[in-house]
């Protein structure tokens, strides 16, 4: 279990603001040379219309933590995205968007892995267990990613324990058939990522 926070993450720039890298696998895998199986990651939106970066090869995830978007693909009707709401869309898409947000995505490649975003919100203090399933198909491995959007709470898988602050993540992998228990003490909002891969 990795407790990351964001000197562990790397940001740069892209044609509509800034994105940081939260997580990538291999490890040693780069996203400029698109030879990555998954990758999660959080975009700032800064400028009110933009164009996405292609991704042929990538099946993409988009959530938004604040704001809302207009979204158009492959120059289709417009429609809205809010926050904490999941749209799942072919990274080959020609995708335009209007708004200014902060948002969160799931880069998984095709044919190779499957996964998951699912919005964790807490009004007050409370618990949660997140079953973990063991990899299914021709996946022979499994990855979770818990990210903090806001407020704080504690994880406790497999007999450890990690205190998530905002913009903190966990990222576990492999992890048996352990449920993730996630206790806030007051209002919060996660992203738990679920992947499986070859």
């Amino acid at each position: 279990m990795l407790h990351l926070t964001e000197n562990d993450y790397t940001v740069s720039r892209w044609t509509g603001g800034t994105t940081t890298q939260i997580a990538i696998f291999p490890p040693d895998a780069a996203y400029g040379t698109r030879d990555f199986l998954w990758r999660v990651s959080s975009a700032a939106v800064e400028d009110e219309r933009s164009t996405f970066t292609p991704l042929p090869d990538y099946e993409r995830c988009l959530m938004l933590l604040d704001g809302s978007l207009l979204l158009r693909h492959d120059g289709g009707e417009p429609f809205r995205l809010d926050a904490y709401q999941v749209h799942t869309f072919d990274g080959g898409a020609a995708t335009e968007s209007q708004g200014v947000c902060r948002d969160f995505n799931l880069m998984l490649r095709k044919g190779r892995c499957s996964g998951e975003l699912r919005p964790l919100r807490f009004t007050g203090a409370g618990k949660m267990d997140i079953p973990l399933f063991r990899p299914g198909g021709s996946f022979s491995h499994r990855a979770i990613l818990l990210y903090c959007a806001a407020g704080q709470g504690q994880a406790a898988l497999a007999g450890e324990t990690c205190v998530l602050k905002s913009g903190e993540s966990l990222l576990a992998r492999d992890a048996g058939d352990a449920a993730l228990r996630l206790t806030v003490s007051g209002p919060a909002d996660f992203v738990a990522v679920e992947v499986q891969y070859g």
